[in-house]
């Protein structure tokens, strides 16, 4: 009997888990729904692509150091900690509520791909860090070597709502100073705060900060990968910026869609906001190739 193209297999480590298979490109995905519905592994044409630290992962109260980890509703920090709407003044943890909290599993298909759609909804713990009432409906897909994560933010509140989502994959790397495949031609550099020209590589070794394309009119960037491959993530025009980071002594770049800045709920300075009973669809995908 022929093996089926496409499988979701469930099992268990430490937390329930659920991997994505396409026996067609040798690739498979992982997701763990009750760790802020990240994906701890991406295997892409036979070649593990994130870095990821197991032991933050197994620690409840740790944030995860590795894998893809989901940002919303905002990216980075804020000042403080803090942000200020309405007259009130919230308290809320780097890159927002939803990387730590348990997601619900709402859907599997092997059907034309292998997905698993995931689900978070706002309540009593997230209104007291932000508040606004939202669902969140993300459909992991593998299909044809390719991870795309298909994703649905509604505003569930009678009001608008500002929120700036993005993504934080880990990718495995030795070298810290690579070349990236962009149009953009300058880049924040959190470390000193001075905008700086892109001329060839991007010089990350060293650096406690991240830093940020600014200017990339393609939604597109690629980048030497592990195994001697690229790396290619593309997606949605939300995604207006790409943050770059290390962490020195770690064999990882994580190269991020931002849809806005760093503590941009502080300053406001292009914050998004999704007017009352909206609903935004974006997607960003990962592929390699040799």
């Amino acid at each position: 009997m022929n093996q089926k193209r496409y499988e979701v297999t469930q099992h268990a480590d430490v937390y329930p888990l659920y991997t994505l298979q396409d026996a067609g490109t040798d690739s498979s995905v992982t997701i763990c729904p009750e760790r802020g519905a990240i994906a701890i592994s991406c295997k892409l044409r036979g070649e593990e692509l994130f870095y990821f630290d197991r032991a933050t992962f197994v620690d409840p109260q740790a944030n995860i150091r590795g894998g893809n980890p989901v940002l919303f509703p905002i990216c980075g920090q804020l000042v403080e900690g803090k942000f200020e709407w309405e007259g009130r003044t919230y308290a809320m943890r780097n890159h927002g509520v939803a990387r730590n909290r348990p997601w619900e599993v709402v859907a599997v298909s092997e059907d034309g791909e292998a997905s698993v759609t995931v689900r978070l909804r706002s309540d009593d713990g997230t209104l007291a860090e932000f508040p606004f009432a939202f669902e969140l409906l993300f459909t992991y897909a593998l299909v044809d070597g390719e991870l795309r994560i298909r994703q649905s933010y509604r505003n569930l509140s009678e009001r608008s709502m500002p929120f700036y989502a993005g993504f934080h994959p880990y990718f495995r790397a030795d070298d810290k100073n690579l070349v990236y495949d962009t149009d953009a031609t300058q880049y924040l550099d959190y470390n000193d705060n001075v905008v700086k020209p892109i001329k060839g590589a991007i010089p990350l070794d060293g650096l406690k900060e991240s830093v940020a394309l600014l200017d990339a009119s393609a939604r597109r960037i690629a980048f030497p990968g592990p195994g001697g491959g690229a790396v290619a993530l593309t997606y949605s025009d939300a995604f207006k910026y790409v943050v770059l980071w290390q962490v020195t002594g770690s064999p990882f770049v994580c190269v991020e869609p931002w849809m806005a800045l760093n503590s941009a709920l502080n300053t406001r300075d292009g914050l998004p906001e999704l007017a009352a009973g909206g609903q935004l669809d974006l997607e960003l995908a990962i592929g390699y190739t040799r």
